[in-house]
């Protein structure tokens, strides 16, 4: 009986074993996997932050570049003409210039600055109009269409509290806007179309996602260009970038770039961006608006009088 029962005994203590050893290497296996994982997030993580870094860089190097790009050949009066021009293919060339020598600022001009805003309507929206009001200025909101319903009183708010309600796309998907010129005219007429049920208001401004100078439009721009000449729409791109996409940018930092852009211009639309993630944007409004006066300037919504800051000069597009 003895020996039964020892045998017993011994086959339970194996069992026991094999059981902390299949626990031991499961735990093993789950450290493992969420050691991997941590590594893989954090890993991601700087990869993220750097590549931001870096859009952030290209960002403001694609505007550099942009603004002192002549495309075509100059002629005596320094005006900017295409190629097609010179060769004699075409009556009328199409003007791609950011800055113009009539809107360089010199001692004693006034300066008139356009602070715009890339729109996706948020919780931050609010914010960003309360201290607008609290400025007592004006601004221009180039807004999506958000189909939630959640944010219907922000659109119509931007119209009661006097800014410009402008169009930037329907959709925001470049991939669908830039794939055809029907692809371009549908999302043009449904952010119209959005805007104007939801407020009252027929927008008649717009600005391209990405802006004028994108590289990612399969369609030629200035054939999108033409469009929005037929339909009688103003489209504005911006001078004057604020930075604050970039994930590490402060308040300082949006007030400094803004501040030192506008420095050199007449007219400056200012590049801002209104979504989830921007709340440094509604806290730079104040002191932004603050800098800004401070230089003498006068803040203004875009009209249709404002002065067209465009890369593709809509004007000499037929």
């Amino acid at each position: 009986m003895d020996s039964k029962d020892n045998e017993l005994a011994r086959q339970q203590q194996e069992r026991r074993k094999r059981v902390s050893r299949i626990k031991t290497g499961i735990i093993m296996t789950i450290a493992i996997w969420i050691a991997i994982s941590i590594l893989a997030i954090v890993v991601l993580g700087i990869m993220v932050v750097k590549l931001n870094s870096r859009i952030y860089k290209l960002e403001l190097q694609l505007n550099t570049a942009i603004s002192s790009t002549v495309t075509g050949t100059e002629s005596d009066d320094g005006d900017i003409a295409s190629d097609e021009e010179s060769s004699g293919a075409k009556t009328q060339a199409v003007v791609k210039q950011l800055e113009s020598k009539d809107n360089v600022y010199h001692d004693g001009d006034t300066r008139k600055v356009y602070l715009t805003f890339d729109c996706i309507p948020g919780d931050n929206t609010g914010a960003i109009l309360d201290a607008l009001a609290n400025c007592g200025v004006k601004a221009t909101f180039f807004v999506t269409a958000d189909t939630s319903g959640k944010y219907d009183d922000v659109y119509k708010r931007i119209v009661q509290d006097g800014h410009t309600i402008a169009m930037a796309s329907y959709s925001n998907s470049y991939s669908k806007i830039y794939e055809s010129t029907e692809a371009f005219t549908d999302d043009l007429t449904q952010i119209s179309d959005y805007i104007t049920n939801l407020t009252g208001i027929a927008p008649d401004i717009y600005r391209f996602p990405g802006g004028s100078m994108n590289q990612i439009s399969n369609v030629d721009m200035v054939e999108l260009v033409k469009i929005l000449n037929s339909k009688h729409i103003t489209y504005f791109d911006w001078n004057v970038n604020s930075g604050d996409t970039a994930d590490n940018c402060s308040v300082d930092d949006i007030v400094n770039n803004v501040t030192s852009g506008i420095a050199k211009y007449d007219n400056s639309v200012v590049l801002l961006h209104d979504d989830s993630n921007r709340s440094t944007t509604a806290e730079a409004i104040e002191p932004l608006v603050e800098s800004i006066k401070a230089q003498g300037a006068e803040i203004l919504p875009i009209d249709n009088n404002t002065y067209k800051v465009q890369y593709i000069k809509s004007d000499t597009v037929g």
